[in-house]
């Protein structure tokens, strides 16, 4: 079991903390479970990815390295305002701090 899920539906990246590890350890399990899942396709690309769930700064750095190279914008969800929030972006249609549902 990795100490860090990471899984796709539609855009929507959902993560979630997994066996207890140290940030060095879940950062290597977080990227290297990006990786698998874009050799297998799961991470496709497109104008906008959403991300829920628990993260931790050093895994949200390891997210953005990784996705913002082939996510037009990326937004992590904020629970205090109920609403996306624009991270990253090199798409026209979303500016850096949009709320989006």
């Amino acid at each position: 079991m990795s100490t860090y899920k990471i899984e796709i539906k539609d855009n929507l990246l959902r993560v979630s903390f997994g066996e207890p590890a140290q940030n060095d350890q879940i950062v290597r399990d977080a990227a290297a479970r990006l990786e698998e899942m874009a050799a297998s396709g799961e991470l496709a690309g497109g104008p906008l990815l959403k991300i829920n769930g628990p993260i931790s700064i050093p895994v949200a750095f390891v997210l953005a390295h990784k996705l913002a190279h082939i996510y037009g914008a990326v937004a992590f969800y904020d629970p205090k305002l109920g609403k996306y929030v624009i991270s990253i972006t090199h798409n026209p249609s979303y500016k850096l701090g949009d709320l989006i549902d």
